[in-house]
């Protein structure tokens, strides 16, 4: 099975990207071109091959990929993006994603869903119901997802902009978040808090390697000491803009 990441390079015009639950603060394009880079970096040493999406420089927000698609096993859930100046940064994917020979679907109008709100932990997917994503489209994902055995649980997310913000999940299924970030933590059978706002999200390089933020030094420390290695890279630029680590990129695991 290989392991490929799908990312897109900043836009130009990511200083403009939406800020809904933080202050809006300037945003440093040279630094977030470097980070960007150091985060491909990453990935691509722990074995990931990298994929760049067509560039979408018209739409800041572009470089935030993880919000055009939900991948199921090795089908391509094309969203539908909450925000309408996000709308257009589909395309690209769903370009890439066809080039792999995933096949693809699509939400449809009036369906909203921003793939930061999809959680999957097994054949369970956790989906975010918050400003970014409504509720037909989380019924669509239903729809879509139940014939291939996945099993969708919505979410209510009030506290930050989507539920990725809030809680990820370990690769033994443990969901992890900050607490004043989660609005019902018993809606996960399994929830380990962390001790820093930027250690709620982290990529599951492996069963046993993990991607974090440089940001949250305490919450690394604290998945060390469970076992796991864990890589920290820095994202500030990004996260100024709400953004996390699972953001930049769509892993995809195809069949080889």
């Amino acid at each position: 099975m290989s392991k490929i990441a799908l990312v897109r390079q900043p836009s130009s015009l990511l200083d403009d990207g939406i800020v809904d639950h933080i202050e809006k603060v300037a945003v440093d394009l040279d630094t977030a071109r470097e980070q960007w880079r150091g985060y491909v970096a990453a990935l691509q040493s722990h074995g990931w091959q990298t994929v760049e999406v067509d560039p979408a420089d018209d739409c800041p927000d572009s470089v935030f990929i993880e919000d055009t698609v939900v991948m199921f096993r090795n089908v391509a859930v094309i969203s539908r993006p909450g925000a309408d100046s996000r709308k257009p940064e589909t395309g690209g994917t769903r370009r890439a994603l066809e080039a792999l020979g995933c096949p693809v679907v699509e939400i449809q109008e009036p369906g909203a869903l921003d793939g930061g709100d999809v959680l999957k932990v097994g054949d369970t997917v956790y989906v975010g119901r918050g400003g970014r994503t409504n509720a037909e489209g989380i019924a669509q994902l239903r729809r879509i997802l139940a014939p291939l055995g996945g099993r969708v649980v919505a979410v209510p997310v009030t506290k930050v902009l989507h539920l990725k913000t809030a809680v990820t999940a370990l690769p033994d299924g443990t969901v992890i978040g900050y607490p004043d970030f989660v609005d019902n933590s018993g809606i996960f059978p399994t929830f380990l808090p962390v001790p820093e706002p930027h250690g709620t999200a982290v990529v599951c390089l492996s069963d046993s390697e993990l991607l974090i933020s440089a940001s949250a030094p305490q919450t690394a420390a604290m998945l060390r000491d469970l076992g796991y290695a864990v890589t920290e890279v820095a994202i500030s630029e990004y996260e100024k803009l709400e953004g996390c680590p699972t953001c930049l990129s769509v892993r995809v695991r195809c069949l080889d």
